[in-house]
C-alpha cells in the first residue's frame, strides 16, 4: 500500500474528528506551553493530522497527493525496499523539525496554538524539487510552467517575508523549514543526489 495514501486516509480521518470533536482538537493542537508543562511530546507529531477547517484540509491533501507519490516512488527507487520507511520518516520527522523554531520562540507563550500538515507536504514538495529540479510547476493565477527550482526559490523568499511581515496567522516560518528539510533530508543520506541536481539544472 501506498505510504503517501495511507499518511492522507489517517490525516483526513483524525481532521474530520477534530471538526466535530473539539477534545480532540484540543488535545492533538500544537501547543508549547502544554508541551513542556505537562510533558504532552506527542503533540510535537499530532498537531500535523488536525486542521482548521476543510479548506485547510483539502489544500494540503492535495499538495500531498500531487508531490507525495512521486517522491514515495523515487525513494523507492533509491532505498529499494527501504524507500517507503524512508519516505514515512521524511514526512513525521518533518512535521516535528518544521515546528522546532516556533517551538523554541513561543515554550511560554500559552495563546499560541498551531495545527495542520503544511511544515510537512513543504518538505515533500521541495524533495520533489531535489530529484526533479526543472519539473514544470503550473500555479492557479500563472498561465506557464516554472521551473521547480524557481518555485522552491521564490515560494522561501515569500515565506521568509511573510514570516517577518505577514498578518494572515498562517505558519509561514513552518513552511520555510519544512521547505528547507525537505531538500536536505535526502542528501544526508545520499549526498550524491546534489551533483544530479546540479547536473540537471545546467545540462
Amino acid at each position: 500500500m501506498s505510504i503517501n495514501f495511507f499518511i492522507i486516509i489517517i490525516t483526513c480521518a483524525v481532521s474530520i474528528i477534530s471538526f466535530r470533536q473539539a477534545s480532540w482538537f484540543n488535545r492533538l493542537c500544537f501547543s508549547p506551553t502544554a508541551i513542556v508543562q505537562y510533558n504532552q511530546w506527542d503533540r510535537m507529531i499530532s498537531y500535523g493530522f488536525v486542521h482548521a477547517n476543510w479548506s485547510h484540509l483539502l489544500i494540503n491533501m492535495f499538495v500531498l497527493y500531487m508531490f507525495g507519490s512521486i517522491v514515495e516512488d523515487t525513494y523507492c527507487y533509491l532505498w529499494d525496499n527501504w524507500g517507503k520507511f524512508m519516505y514515512l520518516i521524511l514526512y513525521l520527522s518533518a512535521i516535528i523539525v518544521s515546528t522546532l523554531p516556533d517551538f523554541i520562540k513561543h515554550k511560554e507563550d500559552y495563546n499560541y496554538i498551531a495545527i495542520g500538515a503544511s511544515g510537512a507536504t513543504s518538505a515533500i514538495v521541495f524533495a520533489s524539487i531535489l530529484l526533479f529540479p526543472t519539473q514544470k510547476l503550473y500555479l492557479f493565477f500563472i498561465p506557464i510552467g516554472i521551473p521547480a527550482v524557481i518555485f522552491g526559490i521564490g515560494y522561501l523568499a515569500y515565506s521568509a517575508y511573510m514570516n517577518k511581515h505577514g498578518q494572515d496567522n498562517i505558519g509561514h516560518n513552518t513552511h520555510f523549514w519544512g521547505g528547507i528539510y525537505g531538500f536536505v533530508f535526502s542528501l544526508i543520506f545520499k549526498p550524491q543526489l546534489f551533483i544530479e541536481f546540479l547536473d540537471k539544472i545546467f545540462h
